[in-house]
């Protein structure tokens, strides 16, 4: 017996929806403030380290920073209505006769409504600088182990000007991806770790912006990781103390808006 073909099946088929994309996240990560061993000591993961009086300010300066950000975008406490001009501003230009309306760039960062959390690694110093933060964000600080920093293994409280003269120190600058400390973490391990925990942080935050508070090589990777580069070229970013690094994580890949950012927040647009 012949079958009988549904000719409406092709266009019922043709016309299920599609699933919408998720909507982008933006991470603002932030490497906490200055010690009293920065860029003397390799302090990994010990205990004890808090943020030196200059840390102090820095993270107070950053809150700063962040919250006048979160109040600058649509939707956000404060911030002006869609459409409406900027204080000084003209009357907005009449859209040309037949012209489509504006619409949203598709990659922009998700700001809508301010600040959605602050992460932090659980050392100390992270715990410090992102503390300020929180306060000026009415928020509270989430303890994220995955931005926790490097395990230097039997490297970890040595002195930098020694570590530099041992022979493994110029792999750890020109070939980490094959570098692992003893007895710590491989380049390749925190690579994936930090990629996992941002994964993590989008998944909860789909069109949020949210705050993680982290340490320089560990902020560094992930810009390497979001540009596309290899592991053995991460090592050419810089991360300063209290810098903030943008990252916008869309449904097509990563958008890197600011990396080492020390000054005006504003302005963070995909171009």
């Amino acid at each position: 017996m012949a079958m009988i073909q549904d000719a409406d099946a092709p266009t019922r088929a043709a016309r299920k929806p599609r699933p919408k994309p998720v909507p982008a996240t933006l991470v603002l990560f932030v490497r906490h403030g200055t010690t009293p061993t920065t860029g003397q000591v390799l302090p990994g993961r010990a205990s004890g380290l808090h943020l030196a009086e200059r840390g102090i300010a820095e993270a107070e300066s950053v809150a700063e920073r962040l919250a006048a950000l979160a109040t600058a975008v649509p939707g956000a406490p404060g911030a002006a209505a869609p459409g409406a001009a900027a204080p000084g501003a003209g009357a907005p230009r009449a859209a040309a006769p037949g012209a489509a309306p504006a619409s949203p760039r598709r990659h922009a960062p998700a700001m809508g409504r301010g600040i959605a959390g602050v992460y932090a690694s659980p050392l100390e110093r992270a715990q410090e600088t992102a503390a300020p933060i929180a306060r000026r964000l009415s928020q509270r600080v989430v303890v994220e182990p995955g931005l926790i920093e490097m395990d230097f293994g039997e490297w970890t409280g040595a002195e930098l000007k020694a570590l530099r003269k041992l022979p493994e120190w110029t792999t750890v600058q020109r070939y980490p991806s094959g570098f692992r400390f003893p007895g710590g973490e491989g380049f390749s391990a925190m690579r994936a770790r930090m990629a996992n925990a941002v994964a993590d942080l989008c998944q909860r935050h789909p069109g949020e912006a949210i705050v993680a508070v982290s340490h320089a090589d560990p902020i560094k990777v992930v810009v390497s990781d979001a540009l596309g580069a290899h592991l053995d070229l991460f090592q050419r970013i810089v991360v300063s103390p209290c810098s903030v690094t943008a990252i916008s994580y869309t449904a097509t890949g990563p958008i890197v808006l600011a990396v080492n950012s020390t000054g005006d927040l504003a302005e963070l647009r995909p171009s």
